[in-house]
């Protein structure tokens, strides 16, 4: 990307791929945005060859609106797509967003003085999730709880200043021009890979609470599995790539995991370790559940919480294994070959 980009000019970027139903609000959303006076903006939506219709009805919004430009992603996952989208961009901020997401009217806006405000080569709100559903609301409050996703500050709504990760993410053109944009090696972690990039080079990510949005979470546990699977099975390539994980928490259910398979093994001539672990477990998940319903403040989730918890954990340290083990076999999932889910 060439320095120093339009100035006044904000150019939005979403990937997406067969998103039929959250086309239009998502639309909505980004061309209402109310942009700081003197600022325009650009929307440069990236489409993984969709065969649901996304496509035509993207180009049929754009029709009505110039702002609004699709653009072709061959590669069809997120970083091939944001990429895609960076070649087009002419502003000098670049805010991302996502069609599962809804936004503040002032999302943009927000970011734009985030970004002036803190100095910082990256910033974006906290990763707040809000279910519609009785198990999208169970999943989204383990997904807000610290006692489940181990206190990450980009699940706490209230906190601002440096953080490892931000949600989505906004930078400054020259950000990226010196950075370079988005690993396509890699079909989940993308933005996690990036920020730890960011982090080494000695530049900051700034989470903001004024920065607003919601997260549409999955609505089922087999979707949740497949999902958490997927960002587990990309932990050991970023780790590959940089001599290290984007945070010691990622690697809990790894080991978590192991410690089961160990402790089934086991079991035949010493039964105590799988008995401790199992009991240990069950405590735990009864405890992080009244926790999570709690902060919540949903107890109808309590019941769905014990085995929403277990798909995040056995999800991603499962995922994580399989990742390793294909990375030490010499061979992985790629863009083209990956059944890839929202």
């Amino acid at each position: 990307m060439a320095a120093p980009g339009e100035a006044n000019l904000v150019s939005v970027i979403a990937p997406c791929r067969n998103e039929l139903a959250y086309v239009d609000a998502f639309c909505d959303a980004v061309l209402a945005q109310r942009l700081p006076e003197g600022w325009r903006m650009e929307v440069l939506v990236a489409d993984g060859l969709s065969d649901d219709g996304t496509r035509e009805q993207l180009e049929a919004r754009a029709a009505g609106d110039e702002r609004l430009v699709v653009v072709d992603n061959p590669g069809r996952i997120v970083s091939t797509g944001l990429n895609a989208c960076l070649r087009r961009a002419r502003g000098a901020v670049l805010v991302r967003m996502d069609l599962h997401t809804g936004f503040a009217p002032d999302y943009v806006a927000e970011c734009i003085d985030a970004l002036a405000r803190s100095g910082a080569d990256n910033v974006g709100g906290p990763w707040v999730a809000r279910g519609q559903g009785a198990m999208s609301c169970a999943i989204a409050a383990a997904f807000q709880c610290r006692w489940v996703v181990g206190g990450a500050r980009s699940r706490d709504a209230a906190y601002e200043g440096e953080a490892d990760t931000v949600y989505l993410g906004a930078w400054p053109r020259a950000t990226l021009a010196r950075l370079g944009g988005f690993d396509e090696t890699l079909v989940r972690n993308q933005d996690d890979e990036h920020n730890l990039r960011l982090r080494l080079a000695g530049r900051r990510v700034w989470q903001s609470p004024r920065i607003r949005s919601w997260y549409a979470p999955r609505d089922a546990l087999a979707p949740l599995f497949r999902q958490q699977f997927q960002y587990g099975y990309w932990r050991p390539f970023v780790m590959r790539k940089h001599g290290q994980p984007g945070s010691l928490r990622q690697l809990v259910p790894m080991v978590f995991v192991a410690a089961c398979a160990l402790s089934v093994l086991a079991a035949p001539l010493f039964s105590f370790p799988f008995v401790a672990l199992l009991v240990a477990y069950a405590l735990y998940l009864v405890f992080a559940s009244c926790a999570a319903a709690r902060q919540a403040r949903d107890a109808g989730t309590l019941l769905r919480l014990p085995a929403v918890i277990a798909a995040y954990h056995f999800g991603y340290g499962l995922g994580t294994w399989r990742g390793l083990w294909d990375l030490l076999r010499g061979c992985r999932v790629t863009g083209a070959s990956a059944k890839i889910t929202r």
